[in-house]
């Protein structure tokens, strides 16, 4: 049977505040929405609202100092007219500009920092919309990243519970029969992105479901997170930028 994927953005979740009982939140606009869950349907919500949630806003008058904190590692920096884009490797492995702190949509002289951990989050949001609904399903946490060699942004996870984040093909075989060895989809970004589209950026509507993938979703709820999925470490062969490099290169030092 064609598998049939659907989307959509709930309405009715209210600017979330530190303390906010998320889960509940998002539990009441699911009735709200059409009475309730089904097994197999995925949450994809926003990190921003986990964050104010969970307090994750600082006072920062430079946000370049809260981009510092948060960094781990630099990969390049570029001028450009009007400042100057960071690409680092942030606390959670994630490697972007500005080290996911995002000055929109929060008080002036704030910021917001990305959830301490992502995937605690999912497993709390999961296991309490579980708990209400009584059904299986999945929640991804997701945030905005640009990508190596690619222009704009998408969506991808940065937190996951009671879903797959990967689909490993690897060992099955092609519609002509032959191997697949190296194919494994990562399914938690392509379900983030999906939410991406119905949710939008600016449309008040944090939280999508998408209905239809019930094959990626787990019976438990701590399953291998997304912070499986950054490549860091001896794995990225592109650790630093072109200029970076070069500058290493020339100094005759060895990336360690």
């Amino acid at each position: 049977m064609t598998e049939r994927v659907s989307a959509w953005a709930l309405d009715g979740i209210p600017e979330i505040e530190p303390g906010a009982d998320l889960a509940q939140l998002i539990g009441d606009a699911i009735v709200s929405d059409g009475g309730g869950c089904l097994d197999g349907d995925i949450l994809i919500v926003t990190s921003k609202i986990v964050s104010k949630a969970e307090g994750r806003i600082v006072e920062a008058s430079d946000r370049e100092d809260a981009i510092t904190a948060e960094t781990v590692r630099v990969v390049a920096t570029r001028a450009f007219e009007g400042g100057v884009t960071r690409i680092v490797e942030n606390r959670l492995g994630i490697v972007g500009a500005a080290a996911g702190v995002d000055a929109s949509n929060t008080a002036d002289g704030t910021v917001l920092l990305l959830p301490v951990d992502p995937d605690a989050s999912a497993r709390g949001l999961t296991a309490a919309l579980r708990a209400r609904f009584g059904v299986r399903l999945g929640v991804i946490v997701s945030d905005t990243l640009g990508r190596a060699w690619r222009i704009g942004q998408t969506d991808v996870a940065i937190g996951a519970a009671g879903v797959q984040v990967v689909d490993d093909l690897r060992g099955s075989t092609d519609a002509q029969g032959r191997p697949l060895n190296v194919t494994v989809p990562v399914v938690a970004d392509e379900l983030a992105g999906l939410g991406d589209l119905v949710k939008g950026k600016a449309s008040g509507r944090p939280v999508a479901v998408v209905r239809g993938m019930g094959r990626l979703v787990t019976d438990e709820v701590d399953t291998p997170g997304a912070r499986t999925l950054p490549r860091t470490g001896p794995t990225d062969m592109f650790r630093l930028g072109t200029d970076e490099a070069y500058r290493l290169g020339l100094a005759g030092e060895k990336l360690e």
